[in-house]
């Protein structure tokens, strides 16, 4: 099992960390050639207008569209979340994700770096024990553009999880956390 994580931003150490202590192989993906062969990819947080950007001007989109009609599974936690999103609610002109998971996303919804949180939510895909998820200038999903999109989790009525086929998106930072629930569900998507 080779997962890897984008490597332009964010805690990609971290991931990594987590996917390797659960057995998988792990590589940092900066050109379009490290995607080959992959079965999963993370999209971590960061800067989502900096990344968007970053992987268009790299042409690492084509690729990864390739990479994901061969059956290659994506995560995105926080600007990862935004990333893969179809519409971004409150995004800079020209910032419109790349399309992949028919959801509208609205930015640092849970507001500026000072409003930054640890809080336990349920997601009864993982285990009946509530996971700690930490938000930092953390999106939120506003609203399904299709019904297929499955809600995992939600904070305060707000929905921060969700699963579309072989993406899973996630508006908190599991990485940063010693619980490896997530990891684990998404290298089972990545089988």
């Amino acid at each position: 099992m080779k997962v890897g994580v984008l490597a332009l931003q964010g805690a990609v150490s971290e991931h990594l960390e987590v996917v390797e202590s659960l057995g998988a192989t792990g590589r940092a993906v900066r050109f379009t050639e490290d995607l080959d062969d992959l079965h999963g990819l993370i999209i971590p947080g960061g800067e989502s207008t900096t990344l968007e950007k970053l992987v268009r001007r790299f042409d690492l989109d084509t690729k990864l569209q390739e990479r994901i009609d061969a059956g290659m599974a994506v995560w995105g936690t926080c600007a990862g979340m935004i990333l893969i999103s179809q519409e971004v609610v409150n995004g800079i002109p020209g910032q419109t994700g790349l399309g992949h998971v028919p959801m509208a996303v609205k930015r640092n919804a849970f507001g500026r770096q000072v409003d930054s949180c640890e809080v336990d939510v349920d997601i009864p895909a993982i285990g009946a024990e509530p996971f700690p998820a930490v938000f930092i200038r953390a999106p939120i999903v506003e609203r399904f553009l299709s019904p297929d999109v499955e809600e995992l989790a939600r904070h305060q009525d707000t929905l921060v999880a969700v699963r579309y086929g072989p993406f899973l998106a996630t508006s908190f930072h599991p990485e940063l956390t010693g619980d490896r629930r997530l990891h684990s569900y998404f290298l089972d998507m990545s089988r």
